[in-house]
């Protein structure tokens, strides 16, 4: 019988975002809205306010917290289970903030990064070695840490 290592983290770190952060996305989506208007491009225009609109609905939204598991059937993030077939490769970071890389067979979104406990990360490292998926150096992708740097 093997062990289950189970965690939660939060979905994503929470950002204090004041009024003129709003104002800002406010400015920035009327003034490219008219501009594609200006231009007839009215359907960018609609992209542009109906993407503004949700990038303000979800900077609003609290982070809820996730259960993860790594089972004998794979990883499993609430109740989607990556089969430990379909894992490439994987990666436990310790240094900064303790991550998961998951690098997966899918084609949309292949490297999942997950937040752990330091104190798990041994007992995480040994499970997926024992399942005789590669290790391999990952880091976070370069649009994450673009888009921390903006706010998000």
């Amino acid at each position: 019988m093997e062990q289950k290592i189970t965690w939660s983290a939060v979905e994503y770190e929470e950002r204090e975002r004041h009024t003129d952060w709003f104002w800002a996305l406010g400015v920035i989506v009327t003034a490219s809205s008219i501009a594609s208007v200006i231009f007839g491009n009215y359907f960018f225009a609609l992209l542009l306010i109906i993407g503004g609109i949700l990038l303000a609905v979800f900077a609003i939204k609290k982070p809820e917290i996730v259960p993860y598991e790594i089972n004998e059937k794979g990883f499993q993030i609430k109740t989607r289970i990556y089969p430990f077939v379909d894992i490439k490769a994987f990666w436990v970071e310790k240094e900064k903030k303790p991550t998961l890389f998951i690098h997966s067979k899918r084609l949309i979104m292949p490297t999942l990064s997950v937040p752990i406990e330091l104190v798990q990360a041994d007992q995480i490292r040994e499970s997926l070695l024992i399942k005789n998926i590669p290790e391999v150096a990952m880091k976070e992708h370069m649009s994450e840490k673009i888009m921390e740097s903006l706010g998000f």
